[in-house]
């Protein structure tokens, strides 16, 4: 499923508060000066909690922040073989 899910989250299978929230977040990330409360409501509707709600924006807003630190400084991104690599040596050998 998470292939489904990095190939298009708008028609993967995934339950639909997921894919509300989803797209809330793809909204604050591309055009931020566009959201609203109203765009709350939704999520809400649903039944996400506002704990939720705050937690998604938060792990959003620090993975944008990385992102474009990232970007201005012309990071390399490793190919999917790289970042198998990656982990399985931080499987073996652990973060320090």
């Amino acid at each position: 499923m998470v292939q489904a899910v990095l190939r298009d989250w708008h028609t993967a299978p995934i339950d639909e508060k997921l894919r509300l929230m989803l797209g809330f977040l793809e909204k604050v990330t591309l055009t931020p000066a566009e959201v609203s409360s109203s765009d709350v409501q939704p999520l809400l509707a649903s039944g996400i909690s506002e704990q939720a709600i705050e937690d998604a924006l938060i792990i959003c807003a620090g993975f944008n922040v990385i992102s474009r630190i990232a970007d201005s400084l012309d990071v390399a991104i490793p190919s999917p073989e790289g970042f198998a690599r990656t982990g399985e040596a931080l499987l073996d050998h652990g973060y320090v």
